[in-house]
């Protein structure tokens, strides 16, 4: 099984910057896309589906933000809309699908660089998800975990961690939470296979040299379950594919 996990920065755009040629290129069986910013009535879903890709979509309930949503040309067993916290699935931030025994969440993680109210519904946020998955570890073992999680968690995945000390996604209450959460029973699978500094999943659009000069954060993850660690096979960073300020991230895992 092969796993894209990409923040778009909103479908209809990355539609226009050439996504379905990447698409084309078969880079997985199961695309989970972050901040669609649409609902499926928005999208030329025939372009989806001409491509072997049966697609499901939760979007936020505000027009134009948030939203995530799956294309996979394996077909699930069940599917299940948000997890059952009223703010969370009313920005459409989580979707989750079962494919035999592993559960595959595909996760937007809220943003707080708005300000304080965004920063503390991010904390909110982020505990009642842990919780929740604590929970659903009792029923699901075998969970997969993709998505934006906004928090670059340690100072080898963002290029100024000194200047950024103080900026939401590398604020130490955000760190230790992804400390905690690892602790927990969780492999950031990226570093199972890379430990090199300088691979980042997103760059600020202020300054277009940011990108060209690899000035990013790695704050997008596919993370599983300590139970699917021997299934691991590898996992990358295509930082070369640009529909977005973001870049895919990539699992391939053996299911059997």
């Amino acid at each position: 099984m092969r796993i894209v996990s990409y923040n778009v920065n909103g479908i209809r755009a990355a539609l226009k910057k050439g996504i379905i040629d990447w698409l084309k290129t078969d880079p997985a069986d199961i695309i989970c896309l972050q901040e669609t910013k649409a609902t499926k009535d928005d999208v030329d879903v025939k372009l989806l589906e001409a491509l072997g890709f049966e697609h499901h979509w939760f979007s936020a309930q505000k027009k134009g933000y948030s939203g995530v949503a799956v294309f996979t040309k394996i077909k699930p067993t069940n599917v299940v809309f948000g997890n059952g916290h009223g703010a969370s699935d009313d920005e459409g931030r989580v979707i989750q699908l079962d494919f035999g025994d592993i559960r595959l969440i595909n996760a937007y993680f809220p943003s707080g660089t708005s300000g304080d109210e965004r920063q503390q519904f991010k904390y909110k946020w982020l505990d009642e998800f842990y919780n929740y998955l604590n929970e659903l570890k009792k029923k699901h073992p075998k969970i997969i975990l993709c998505g934006d999680y906004n928090i670059a968690h340690k100072e080898i995945d963002i290029h100024d961690p000194k200047g950024n000390k103080n900026s939401s996604g590398f604020l130490p209450e955000e760190r230790a939470w992804m400390d905690k959460f690892l602790a927990s029973g969780w492999i950031d699978t990226f570093r199972e296979f890379h430990t090199e500094p300088h691979r980042y999943s997103w760059w600020s659009q202020r300054f277009p040299s940011v990108r060209l000069n690899n000035k990013g954060w790695r704050i997008d993850y596919i993370t599983v379950t300590e139970p699917l660690k021997k299934q691991l096979v590898s996992a990358d960073i295509y930082p070369d594919v640009k529909q977005s300020d973001h870049c895919p991230i990539f699992l391939e895992i053996k299911t059997k």
